[in-house]
């Protein structure tokens, strides 16, 4: 399966914040870290390795499986993770699912929300002077698996010759 992620390199990210106040910026008009899809942690008690966090845009998304309300779908057309706000009720069980830490809530308005790509233009990936965030398209997943699979089997039967 194919899919559109955002892959990260902790080691080029400097911990600026500049992905998380352009991600809020875009999706609600207020810079800053409070509605950010991407959540940069790190630094502070953890040495100098920044870490940024966003939707893996799951093959098998927990946080669908667990929606109440059918809020969160896949998007074939783009191949993301959505969560429309209309029909999300604010029960948060997406938010207990994601393993990844990467669904955030406004309890202001009352939805969930997550990284969905920015309709294939992550604002995240233009912000991020380092290079630290990349945007793949119809990444392979399974190509990558096979791959890896097939080295180590060729690494196995080298060393037993």
């Amino acid at each position: 399966m194919t899919m559109n992620v955002l892959s990260i390199d902790p080691r080029k990210c400097d911990g600026c914040g500049d992905c998380e106040a352009a991600c809020s910026e875009k999706h609600t008009g207020v810079p800053g870290k409070m509605f950010s899809r991407i959540r940069v942690v790190g630094g502070n008690g953890h040495g100098r390795l920044f870490v940024p966090f966003v939707c893996r845009q799951c093959d098998d998304p927990p946080c669908m499986a667990v929606c109440q309300n059918s809020a969160i779908y896949k998007d074939d057309k783009l191949n993301r993770v959505v969560i429309d706000p209309n029909k999300c009720i604010g029960c948060k069980m997406c938010i207990a699912a994601c393993p990844f830490g990467a669904i955030g809530f406004d309890s202001t308005r009352g939805f969930a929300f997550k990284c969905e790509l920015c309709g294939g233009e992550p604002e995240c990936v233009n912000a991020c002077k380092k290079g630290a965030i990349e945007f793949i398209k119809g990444y392979d997943l399974n190509k990558v698996r096979i791959c890896e699979s097939a080295n180590k089997y060729y690494t196995v039967l080298r060393h037993q010759a």
